[in-house]
């Protein structure tokens, strides 16, 4: 069976119950969906700076952690799949062959090429730049 890998807007659509995505990861089954550590990566700097923004109105403090915990919770339960060397060497030679897409979806896009996964995406303009990325969109 294939093996997938949620770019960050599906993990967050996913995290919020998008009916078209769960429905999916149903069929595919929880062992063959993995999620990388760029999309860790971004979620907790965006739980970090809620948490920064909170410290300034205190009765918004108790939710920022509520959020980050719950972010945690949520990724100790994932198939995470790291940023490796092998990615790392990919990452550099689509540098070198000037894809131009943001640096964390060209990471994100290292770690499945290397991983031989199909990446699960809403940004088809920019990851169809990777040559032999194989893509889909689990929210159409």
């Amino acid at each position: 069976m294939s093996r997938y890998i949620l770019d960050t807007d599906h993990v967050t659509l996913f995290q919020h119950n998008h009916l078209g995505i769960v429905q999916r990861a149903k069929e595919v089954g929880g062992s063959n969906i993995f999620i990388t550590t760029v999309t860790l990566e971004e979620q907790l700097r965006g739980r970090l700076a809620g948490i920064s923004r909170a410290a300034t109105k205190p009765e918004h403090l108790a939710v920022a952690y509520k959020n980050l915990r719950r972010t945690l919770l949520y990724f100790c339960s994932v198939n995470l799949l790291d940023f490796n060397d092998a990615a790392s060497n990919c990452y550099r030679s689509l540098l070198q062959q000037k894809v131009r897409i943001g640096t964390q979806d060209l990471r994100i896009a290292a770690i499945a090429l290397v991983n031989q996964t199909t990446l699960v995406t809403r940004n088809q303009k920019d990851f169809s730049k990777v040559p032999d990325l194989a893509l889909e969109d689990w929210t159409v």
